[in-house]
């Protein structure tokens, strides 16, 4: 790692030759700059870790204008560079000003040398642990949920099967209803592959229009069809060196099968509109909710797809045969939860939680989370009760009366899908809707 770099910015250049001896002499890169429109080059020509900023210049020697105009742009540049304001006796206050528009701290001129050595250090190891900390938190909030919580035996093979493939390039076919977390595995999968460092591209094929099928997938250049304004990377192309997941792929149509198997086959395509072939680089994981074998023997699903997309099949159980979990995801979930809502601890009732592990469970896993960001959400005490958790009691076939609307359109749709083989188009028709509605509510039950 190379040395840390340092912008000393004034207008005086033996303040400039000062403190550049004695950061360099500190061990530290050095850059200089005399006027504002230099402080911008130089911004745009290498970041550095930590800014001197004097706040009066040539053109403005008294207000600081010039120079708390210019903070304004760095902080527009960059919201996350230390900036500390080098400042003379007089104008104290003007440097406070300076931190209230986002300076971290200011230099008193004449300076002591051990006074730089102290500010620059200490204000690099504040910008490295706010660096540390924001990416733990965005590591945290990309894959904080998903990695998986379990203790059933069901689930522990199906994570003994996912362990040894991932590290493979083998397509795996992730199968199982609505819920259970399909989506959350393929990630698991990625992010324990070779592939880590790659992209993760998702796509959910059952919510394409069949018009679009081939631009989302293999992309298209400008003029191709009436909407291509410009051209278009496609989600092979973005999965390029990491892994596409290609979520219910049993919705699409025959000819979208027939151009995907094509695709597989030959490791090539073309985007639309153009005639030069592109070779793809991604490993291909696959999901549904539908019984996939038997719309096989209805002639629905190409055997040969099938054949080219699972390798290795995984099927995921629901949540009321792995019921040795569903205390386990109740706690994960809930503390998540909490934290989110300002709830420093939350604890669910013995009442409580034996409800949750004697419910049905239609939406599965999905479902629990909700019902547990709920309770976090309206918690009206530490201790969540079981009408806190707003379940529906008995068989949810017959007792509908108690589930609540959005509990009760879950149960109706799963239970449409299900009779239909996951067909969504028969879905539909049965349930009196048009396809892109039930994709709508769908994707609504899924937020």
């Amino acid at each position: 790692m190379g040395k840390p770099l340092i912008l000393v910015a004034d207008d005086q250049a033996d303040v400039r030759q000062a403190l550049s001896l004695l950061l360099r002499d500190s061990d530290y890169e050095v850059s200089t700059a005399a006027s504002p429109a230099e402080v911008l080059s130089a911004l745009r020509q290498a970041r550095p870790d930590l800014v001197l900023l004097d706040l009066n210049y040539q053109r403005d020697t008294t207000s600081g204008a010039e120079g708390l105009a210019l903070l304004r742009e760095i902080r527009a540049h960059d919201a996350e560079l230390p900036v500390v304001i080098l400042t003379g006796w007089a104008t104290v206050p003007l440097a406070v000003q300076a931190i209230h528009l986002g300076a971290q701290d200011f230099l008193e001129k004449p300076w002591e040398n051990a006074r730089v050595r102290s500010l620059v250090a200490n204000h690099l190891a504040l910008a490295s642990t706010r660096a540390q900390l924001k990416r733990l938190a965005e590591i945290r909030q990309e894959e904080g949920e998903d990695e998986p919580v379990f203790q059933s035996h069901a689930m522990r093979e199906v994570m003994e099967v996912a362990a040894r493939v991932a590290a493979s390039e083998a397509p795996v076919l992730l199968t199982g209803e609505s819920g259970t977390g399909k989506g959350l595995l393929a990630r698991w999968i990625h992010r324990h592959s070779a592939r880590s460092d790659g992209a993760f591209v998702s796509v959910n094929l059952g919510g394409l229009a069949e018009t679009l099928f081939e631009s989302e997938l293999f992309g298209h250049v400008k003029g191709a069809f009436t909407d291509a304004r410009s051209d278009r990377v496609g989600r092979f192309e973005s999965a390029r060196g990491g892994t596409l997941f290609l979520d219910e792929i049993s919705n699409i149509a025959p000819a979208q099968q027939a151009r995907l198997l094509h695709v597989l086959e030959e490791g090539r395509y073309e985007r639309v509109g153009e005639t030069t072939s592109r070779t793809t680089d991604a490993r291909i994981l696959a999901a549904t909710n539908a019984d996939i074998h038997k719309l096989i023997r209805e002639g629905r699903f190409r055997e040969d797809l099938y054949f080219r997309l699972n390798t290795v099949e995984i099927t995921l159980p629901p949540l009321r045969v792995r019921r040795d979990d569903i205390a386990l995801l109740a706690g994960h979930y809930l503390a998540h939860y909490a934290r989110e809502h300002g709830h420093m601890l939350l604890k669910l009732t013995e009442a409580a939680q034996r409800a949750l592990e004697a419910y049905d469970w239609p939406g599965n896993v999905r479902e629990l989370a909700h019902v547990m960001q709920r309770a976090a959400l309206l918690a009206r005490s530490e201790q969540i009760e079981t009408a806190d958790l707003r379940l529906g009691s008995g068989d949810t076939a017959e007792r509908l009366d108690n589930l609540t609307l959005e509990q009760a359109e879950r149960y109706v749709i799963r239970r449409a899908l299900e009779s239909c083989g996951g067909d969504v188009n028969a879905a539909a028709v049965k349930l009196g809707v048009s396809r892109s509605a039930l994709y709508r509510r769908l994707e609504k039950l899924r937020e």
